[in-house]
């Protein structure tokens, strides 16, 4: 794609990368197969190459508007279309870059302002959350039916294994995982102790920045970043082997520090550093000694979505299912299992229209697994891809789904029907939303998605 930057970003960091994200798209479509947003609104500009025509504009000093913004905001950045593009086109950094350019120069309405930054200060902050939590929870009867179904149950804190192994990693408690749920990083500690793994928490670690980062407050995202630095540090230095993370988002955002402060002198050496450290609960895991955690499902069935977050953020693939394989689980598949379940961290609270007509319509039902006896191995799947909305695209059915067995014919059609009905009131409902303005991008993924139905409702 051939490009002309403004003279004022041709010298820059940010123009030079950009430029070069954009000389690599050569217009062929195939990221609009894989794209939610494209696949509900059937819009050019709602899919990535439209996307990337909008940015290239701005870039090139022409005129940004409202449409332009609104378009960028409907990006749910599962990043999909990265692992679609066969010239391996760099989509989110761009998205990243095309944001900040139009919130620089497109004012938000006022409620928009201060919803988004009442997310930014409170969601990283433990303790303010906490306590906003509690209140809700003791309002909860009083609040309306949407609001008080969207309070998660308070999760007791778990037992943490005292620090005993010479074998030692950190772990990121992170910001509303902490609160909303304390038990999952407990019971990876209890994994990884059974296989001679202590699991060490820094105090003074926090929010990973993605939340500020993808709301275009990239100062403070970075002020995130460099505090976990300083907190991993001295445990670096000391000999720990890696950084693991048991949320699959925030685990994208740190494996890129070292991008984001490679042009910042004094953190730059650190953030690669931390970063090259960082793994996946899964990356740790599948390369230990499985059968010393004594697990035999039995050939109990087992369905995993992996998070946009681990599989297209991330490119991991194929290990969580390996892992359970090994543990005795017997594996289903999932249809469409590359497709995003509609939650993205804040987009849920940003765009819930949207979120809720690109979701399963099972969406949110994992915190409780049936069929699944060993709390640890919740753990182990239930990789959450942003705990701030304490939603997860990866999650377990137990042997009662009647799914497994199903025609796949009856269940593609029946969910279909779902789609499609979702699909128009939502559209309907919206004034900006076009669904006869498509572009030449092939529409062959995301047309029907198989519910899936349990004994016990969910």
């Amino acid at each position: 794609m051939q490009t002309s930057l403004i003279e004022s970003l041709k010298d820059t960091t940010q123009g030079k990368e950009a430029e070069s994200i954009l000389r690599a798209c050569v217009h062929c479509g195939f990221c609009t197969a894989t794209c939610p947003t494209y696949q509900v609104l059937g819009d050019e500009l709602d899919g990535p190459r439209g996307r990337i025509y909008l940015i290239k504009q701005v870039l090139e000093g022409n005129a940004v508007s409202v449409k332009t913004q609104v378009h960028l905001d409907r990006c749910l950045h599962c990043l999909a279309c990265e692992t679609t593009c066969p010239s391996g086109v760099r989509y989110g950094r761009l998205v990243d870059i095309g944001r900040e350019l139009v919130d620089s120069r497109v004012q938000r309405p006022v409620s928009v302002r201060l919803l988004r930054r009442a997310l930014r200060l409170v969601l990283p902050h433990p303790r303010r959350f906490a306590f906003l939590l509690g209140v809700g929870r003791r309002l909860q009867a009083l609040l309306p039916a949407g609001w008080s179904g969207k309070i998660p149950r308070r999760q007791a804190a778990a037992s943490w294994p005292k620090p005993r192994h010479p074998r030692k990693m950190l772990v990121l408690d992170g910001c509303v995982q902490s609160v909303v749920g304390p038990a999952t990083n407990a019971a990876a500690a209890r994994v990884f102790d059974r296989l001679g793994i202590s699991l060490i928490r820094a105090e003074h670690a926090g929010c990973c920045g993605a939340l500020s980062h993808h709301l275009t407050a990239h100062r403070e995202a970075l002020n995130f970043v460099r505090r976990n630095i300083e907190a991993w540090w001295p445990y670096v230095e000391s000999g720990v082997e890696a950084i693991v993370m048991t949320a699959s988002g925030c685990g994208a955002m740190v494996k890129e520090y070292g991008l984001l402060l490679r042009d910042d002198a004094a953190y730059a050496q650190k953030a690669a550093r931390i970063a090259s450290m960082t793994q996946d609960l899964s990356e740790i895991l599948a390369e230990e000694n499985l059968p010393a955690l004594d697990i035999d499902a039995q050939g109990k069935k087992v369905a995993f979505q992996a998070p946009c977050t681990l599989q297209h953020g991330q490119r991991i693939t194929g290990l969580v299912e390996g892992i359970l394989s090994r543990c005795g689980y017997r594996l289903t598949a999932v249809p469409d299992a590359h497709l995003c379940c509609g939650s993205a961290g804040t987009y849920s609270i940003l765009q819930p229209e949207l979120s809720n007509a690109e979701s399963f319509p099972t969406r949110g039902r994992p915190s409780h697994p049936a069929g699944v006896r060993v709390e640890e191995i919740i753990a182990l799947v239930s990789v959450r891809t942003c705990p701030a909305t304490g939603l997860c695209s990866a999650w377990v059915a137990g042997t009662s789904c009647e799914s497994v067995d199903a025609a796949p014919s009856t269940a593609a059609s029946n969910m279909a029907s779902s789609v499609r009905l979702r699909r128009k009131r939502m559209i309907s409902a919206s004034p900006r939303a076009n669904p006869r303005k498509r572009g030449r991008g092939s529409r062959v993924a995301g047309r029907g998605r198989p519910a899936f139905t349990c004994s016990d409702g969910t």
